[in-house]
């Protein structure tokens, strides 16, 4: 069983590309949509803390707007759903507290043993400036977004990441400011259109011993 879930894996891993162009009208079915944002909650994260959010967009009028913002890249305007990888800004004592008593409700956990890795977490923090919070948590968007890329594949939904695109008109456009958030990365995802010529073509890596270093 396990052997055919890793098969499963690798041929969803070598299914999958940065596809340049999804059919516009293939839309992502709810339940497929409700699978990959519980794929995104799942991701692992720096302490635990969870300082991505994720703004899932498929009004088709509102992803042609967002084209232009987008180095014109025509798949924002095409894809199903678009996903804009927020980070919070204000990781504070507040926030952190939340957290803990998120794990404490949880599992029940003994305030002995949660102080001191929070009273750790809260200290740590304190010290980091606005940019060094906003850097860390932009760290975080791109384990989500890595993971979500291989929960996406192996549901054969297509997807492209990408860097490409006006965060200060992103933020502004969808008010993230006011909510305390800040806009990291986008990613279309959909279903490749059967013209995009890149879809037939092989994917191109490294062998395994130019990308693998092992220590024994």
């Amino acid at each position: 069983m396990k052997k055919t879930i890793f098969m499963n894996i690798i041929e969803a891993l070598e299914w999958r590309y940065a596809t340049k162009k999804f059919d516009s009208e293939a839309i992502i079915p709810e339940k497929t949509i409700d699978l990959l944002k519980n794929a995104f909650n799942l991701t692992a994260s720096s302490y635990g803390l969870q300082p991505v959010k994720l703004l899932m967009v498929s009004n088709k009028s509102t992803l042609s707007d967002l084209v232009p913002l987008s180095m014109n890249q025509k798949q924002v305007g095409q894809a199903s759903h678009l996903c804009v990888f927020c980070v919070e800004t204000n990781i504070d004592e507040t926030y952190i507290r939340a957290f803990f008593d998120r794990i404490k409700s949880t599992n029940h956990t003994p305030d002995e043993i949660l102080n001191p890795f929070r009273s750790s977490v809260i200290s740590s923090f304190k010290q980091k400036s606005d940019d060094d919070i906003f850097k860390w948590g932009a760290k975080q968007a791109y384990l989500a977004m890595g993971n979500m890329l291989t929960v996406c594949a192996t549901q054969e939904v297509d997807a492209c990441p990408m860097e490409g695109f006006d965060l200060v008109e992103y933020d502004r456009f969808f008010k993230l400011k006011e909510q305390g958030l800040r806009s990291v990365l986008v990613m279309p995802i959909g279903y490749r259109a059967s013209d995009d010529m890149f879809g037939a073509m092989k994917k191109v890596r490294k062998p395994l011993n130019e990308s693998i270093i092992e220590f024994k």
